[in-house]
């Protein structure tokens, strides 16, 4: 790892990024693109230093208060996050000046934070978003292979459910020819179901290649999918976007499980709802004066 002073923490969404690079080493992510400018090796953590300041001062200068959402290029909750503690010293502070809170995760180690989760979720709102690629663990391994598997994630949703803490699943992505079956896409949902989870975010059966991570996910589909580089280059070339073969039948099946279930399925409803602030107190005060 290595620091760095911050210019500023909070995107003009409300977005943060505590650290720059990964240790979860999955084959497919995005965030090694080369459009996103990471100056060193992907495994050297940059640490923002100041990152607890800033985002204090910038909780402070809000006219009123909004969602804060982090996860979005970097799991805050790497092996790192255990030793430094920056994001349970954030959790703080949109505790203390009563902000709401959501993030993207694939870890287990969230469970450190419920107490400070459930405090948020009692004034406003905090949503845990938690990824899902895969119904075997197995496969779960190979793919995801310095993070929890999907049986671990699934025991968190639930725990987060009966804490009371609301959760949305991202199901993706989904690799052509590694885990684009109708097996995983009903095992995945099925965990939904039990964990009872508000909504479940899918951007088609397939993932995106660009420069930077097409690369690194051809050399992992080298040594551990021998061939499949050489197919995927037939099926799709330099594309960005590889959806499945089968993506048509797999988002028919992904949208009636849900719509059965009662799970929200619908990305921009989902998008609406994890970027809605809400005043619980505020909510309790005026039911006060409708008695």
């Amino acid at each position: 790892m290595h620091y760095v002073k911050a210019k500023g923490i909070l995107s003009s969404k409300n977005g943060m990024n505590l650290y720059r690079g990964c240790s979860h080493g999955c084959i497919y992510c995005d965030s090694r693109s080369r459009c996103y400018h990471m100056e060193h090796p992907f495994e050297d953590i940059e640490v923002k230093e100041n990152a607890v300041e800033l985002l204090e001062a910038a909780l402070k200068s809000k006219r009123k208060p909004c969602m804060i959402g982090t996860g979005a290029m970097t799991d805050p909750y790497i092996p790192l996050e255990m030793q430094l503690g920056t994001l349970r010293s954030v959790l703080q502070l949109i505790d203390q000046y009563g902000f709401g809170f959501t993030v993207i995760t694939k870890s287990n180690r969230i469970l450190r934070d419920i107490d400070l989760l459930q405090k948020i979720h009692a004034k406003t709102k905090c949503v845990v978003q938690m990824t899902l690629t895969t119904y075997d663990d197995g496969l779960c391994r190979k793919i995801e292979p310095n993070v929890c598997t999907t049986s671990e994630r699934f025991a968190v949703l639930k725990e987060l459910h009966h804490a009371g803490i609301p959760t949305v699943v991202w199901l993706c992505p989904i690799l052509p020819f590694i885990n684009d079956t109708a097996e995983n896409i009903t095992g995945i949902l099925d965990y939904c179901i039990q964990a009872k989870v508000y909504g479940v975010l899918c951007f088609g059966m397939g993932l995106t290649l660009r420069e930077g991570n097409r690369e690194y996910f051809y050399a992992q589909l080298d040594k551990k999918f021998p061939h499949l580089k050489e197919q995927y280059i037939r099926y799709y070339g330099n594309q960005y976007v590889v959806n499945s073969p089968r993506n048509t039948e797999l988002m028919q099946l992904f949208h009636r499980i849900c719509e059965k279930n009662g799970m929200v399925h619908d990305n921009g409803h989902i998008f609406t709802y994890l970027n809605t602030f809400e005043d619980k107190l505020e909510q309790a005060q005026l039911s006060l004066w409708d008695i």
